[in-house]
């Protein structure tokens, strides 16, 4: 089935501030202003129609409270949301889709407690349900990308597909956050060894790295620090993704 590529904006958060981590780093951060509301609003009258919100506190295993205030007000913008980062038993999954969240991703936990999964598409549609696949030197990276496992991205995805999830984002962490370009070619591999529909994310640097993944036919890309320093106009992308670019 033919999926509709999606452009995602990314808005990390941390202490409810907007942010950016250079290769998952929480020591190399940068700011991006303390109203994730105005960003959101910002990213909308630019033409997206979807959000893809980290809550780095919670990937990291700390005090979330500030972030989830920041997500409700970006829900109050009335986009679609797509939102993970710590989520990690059944009672988080179900607080954050009860806010209006559209779909949660599953990253740590994913890997760590595989009935969480089962018992996560079984109560929800496959749709609102995503895995969320950070990758160094092709080996699965967990705890905000702080510890990397033995796991091999695509014997994970693999195993995602089969517990029966459709939707993945992968990040090259190399990448992630220092505008290097796309790794487009893992995301492929990724989706074509395995049936996932799969967002490619880390270092997205200019338009041409959106149009690669567009022209691929992968279901989505997610956009960060490209777009917070003006490298990559959202309007011109969002040209491709309603099919005039």
């Amino acid at each position: 089935m033919t999926v509709k590529f999606t452009i995602f904006p990314a808005i990390d958060l941390r202490a409810g501030k907007v942010v950016r981590l250079a290769q998952g780093d929480p020591g190399r951060q940068t700011n991006y202003g303390d109203n994730p509301r105005q960003w959101a609003e910002h990213w909308k009258f630019e033409g997206a129609d979807w959000l893809h919100v980290i809550n780095l506190d919670g990937a990291f295993g700390e005090d979330i409270r500030l972030n989830i205030q920041a997500l409700k007000a970006i829900l109050a913008v009335g986009l679609n949301v797509e939102f993970g980062g710590g989520i990690r038993d059944r009672a988080s999954i179900e607080t954050i889709l009860d806010l209006g969240v559209r779909r949660v991703f599953l990253g740590t936990i994913a890997i760590q407690n595989p009935a969480l999964v089962d018992w996560a598409l079984a109560a929800y549609d496959p749709a609102r349900i995503a895995a969320d696949i950070g990758s160094k030197d092709n080996k699965v990276a967990i705890k905000g990308w702080q510890e990397t496992t033995s796991l091999n991205v695509h014997e994970v995805g693999m195993r995602f597909r089969a517990q029966g999830l459709e939707w993945c984002a992968l990040t090259n962490v190399s990448h992630d956050g220092i505008s290097i370009g796309i790794d487009i070619s893992s995301a492929i591999e990724l989706q074509d060894a395995t049936g996932l529909r799969v967002v490619a994310s880390g270092g997205v640097n200019s338009v041409e790295d959106v149009r690669r993944v567009h022209q691929a036919e992968l279901a989505g890309i997610i956009i960060g620090r490209a777009l917070y320093e003006g490298k990559i106009s959202l309007s011109e992308c969002m040209k491709m993704q309603d099919g005039d670019g």
